[in-house]
């Protein structure tokens, strides 16, 4: 991701709809998880996603691939480190949790990345992933952030599944704003990280809400999420 578009994102993360709501599925994700320890959130950028971890009492490590998302966490006030999701200079079976949210699509190698992402987790231990899900949806927003792909359930499952993790749950996630992002991506001429108004804003965090509560799961949306164990 450039430069302008990890600052970008740091600046609107706190208060943009899709950052809030990820954050809160995040935050219910880890509620599952009992005896929180060492956790790795490969490409915090803003270092968001680190902060729900740090409330939920884990001691997370935010690693940031550029420099300018690095300085940000650091800004912040999170544990970060400049470091390739293909190389991790973390001991094997040091975490106890990785989270690579919005990762994998960036990386041409997203085989090697799950490798190292299963290498640094001990046994038991969890990985959350959230990807942008099919190429119907190919726009100048994933050129804009250097996305490299996106995927199907098969193509996220066999990378996962091939570094040596066990599956436990696969789902969809924007499901009832697929249309609208579909449209949205069509004109599109850059990327859509922008500034809404506060009216919008709140609209668009009402319906993305209700996800939470309606059998949508299984249908065709944006992102893919994935909770994975190591045996």
């Amino acid at each position: 991701m450039e430069a302008t578009e990890v600052r970008k994102l740091a600046a609107l993360e706190d208060k943009h709809w899709w950052y809030k709501e990820r954050r809160v599925l995040l935050d219910r994700e880890l509620a599952r998880l009992t005896n929180p320890g060492r956790a790795l959130d490969i490409g915090a950028a803003g270092g968001g996603n680190t902060r729900v971890l740090r409330a939920r009492g884990w001691r997370p490590l935010a690693v940031e691939y550029t420099p300018e998302g690095a300085e940000v966490a650091q800004e912040r006030g999170l544990d970060v480190m400049r470091a390739d999701a293909r190389y991790l200079p973390v001991r094997t079976g040091a975490m106890d949790l990785v989270t690579a949210f919005d990762v994998l699509e960036h990386i041409e190698e997203d085989y090697i990345a799950a490798g190292e992402i299963f290498r640094v987790l001990r046994p038991g231990g969890t990985l959350l992933v959230a990807v942008p899900c099919d190429m119907k949806l190919w726009s100048a927003h994933d050129e804009a952030v250097n996305h490299v792909r996106r995927y199907t359930r098969e193509t996220l499952s066999e990378v996962i599944e091939k570094a040596g993790f066990e599956i436990e749950t696969l789902w969809s996630w924007n499901v009832l704003l697929r249309p609208v992002a579909a449209w949205r991506r069509k004109k599109s001429t850059g990327s859509d990280l922008d500034d809404l108004s506060p009216l919008v804003n709140a609209g668009l965090t009402t319906i993305i809400a209700a996800e939470r509560y309606l059998p949508v799961k299984s249908l065709p949306g944006v992102s893919l999420m994935l909770r994975a164990r190591r045996p």
